[in-house]
């Protein structure tokens, strides 16, 4: 616990865990104690509260021997000042060097007035948490402190310890048990039975998604446009289901999302289509005018359809005025994450073996992943995706 009004809701946290059969062991920074007493967590928890790294009769060492021990840390409430000490592996206490001791997961439950919460910095060292693994179970809307109202209300007890169980009890892959759809590659769209009209995606980094969902105990459905290159795969036990155009690419994604956990429409979808003409276009009939008709919005049509609890995430490849060209799409379709990347950076184009994205989610800082390979950039966006349906926060 650390020192904001909303610790007093860790006493009710602690029953709950006891009562679930948790051995818990209470820390207390010493601003915490100005809210709530060591006495009451030392009469409800598993063994007594401490709050200082020094003076533990039982031990020379406790942030070790807590660290080490611990199956989960969880903070709660966490402050902006306890926050940016995490994001820069500051240990001058016993919370903060127990974390920095320990390999176990952290939840994170934030907690401060609106002002703070949507301060810069702390977005920023929030995202900077959420790329090492640390989960973050978001705050609410309702009655702060003084009066006043707004987000950043911690999540009552009873949610939070719904995380700490889903977390403790997490199988043996982040995403075990969750169905992921994964769209890839670049659709054709008919001009004539000889021509297309397509684009320059190459569909790797879908592929890499795919890979690595699997990888963390996915049921992955790949739904794959990349017929140009033969090089890609995947592993034998991805569903794979192949689309040429933009409509089949619709019905397949549509089919395949109707008891998904998540969709991430990673594929270059044709914005257009073409009247196609039956015969061949003969070059000696002199130019040709083609008659081009907009296909059906996909993500578009997914939102509409969105179950709760359902994670969806589109990408927005742009070549100008990239980040505000994301603002604009992210605004008319608000996902739960748009994946940014300018194609016109080198290193980052169709084709190439590395990316460079912005992970971008209404109410949080941007995640900026510099340039690396595109499984790396897989790993970063799965692991957020994970943490959101863990923690029911789609």
């Amino acid at each position: 616990m650390t020192g904001g009004v909303a610790a007093y809701k860790a006493v009710l946290l602690l029953r709950l865990l006891m009562d679930e059969g948790y051995f818990v062991s209470p820390v207390l920074t010493s601003d915490a104690t100005q809210f709530v007493g060591a006495t009451t967590f030392s009469a409800l928890a598993s063994e007594p509260a401490r709050t200082s790294l020094y003076g533990d009769p039982t031990t020379a060492s406790p942030h070790t021997s807590l660290g080490q021990q611990a199956d989960l840390i969880v903070i709660a409430p966490a402050t902006a000042h306890v926050i940016a000490r995490l994001a820069n592996g500051l240990a001058n206490d016993l919370l903060t060097a127990t974390v920095l001791a320990s390999r176990a997961p952290v939840l994170l439950c934030p907690a401060m007035h609106t002002e703070m919460w949507e301060q810069p910095s702390v977005q920023s060292n929030l995202a900077t948490l959420r790329a090492r693994g640390v989960h973050v179970l978001s705050p609410v809307a309702g009655h702060l402190a003084g009066g006043d109202e707004g987000m950043g209300r911690l999540p009552e007890p009873e949610a939070i310890a719904a995380a700490v169980t889903a977390l403790v009890k997490q199988p043996s892959g982040p995403l075990t048990g969750r169905r992921v759809v994964v769209s890839a590659g670049g659709t054709s769209e008919a001009i004539d039975p000889v021509r297309v009209l397509t684009n320059r995606s190459s569909g790797h980094q879908g592929y890499a998604i795919a890979e690595v969902a699997s990888r963390m105990g996915a049921d992955v459905t790949l739904i794959s446009a990349a017929q140009r290159d033969i090089a890609l795969d995947v592993r034998s036990h991805i569903r794979l289901v192949a689309v040429t155009s933009a409509a089949e690419m619709h019905d397949a994604v549509m089919a395949a999302a109707i008891d998904a956990d998540c969709i991430i429409m990673a594929a270059a979808v044709a914005d257009f289509t073409v009247v196609a003409r039956e015969n061949k276009i003969k070059k000696a009939d002199g130019v040709p005018v083609l008659e081009l008709t907009p296909t059906t919005d996909i993500v578009g049509t997914l939102l509409d359809r969105k179950a709760p609890g359902q994670v969806l995430v589109a990408f927005a490849a742009e070549t100008t005025d990239a980040h505000r060209m994301a603002e604009e799409k992210l605004r008319r379709k608000p996902v739960d994450f748009l994946v940014l990347n300018d194609v016109s950076s080198p290193g980052v184009g169709f084709g190439a073996p590395t990316n460079a994205v912005t992970i971008m989610r209404v109410g949080e800082a941007d995640e900026v992943i510099p340039l690396t390979s595109k499984e790396a950039v897989a790993s970063r966006l799965l692991t957020r995706v994970a943490t959101t349906l863990l923690l029911g926060e789609s």
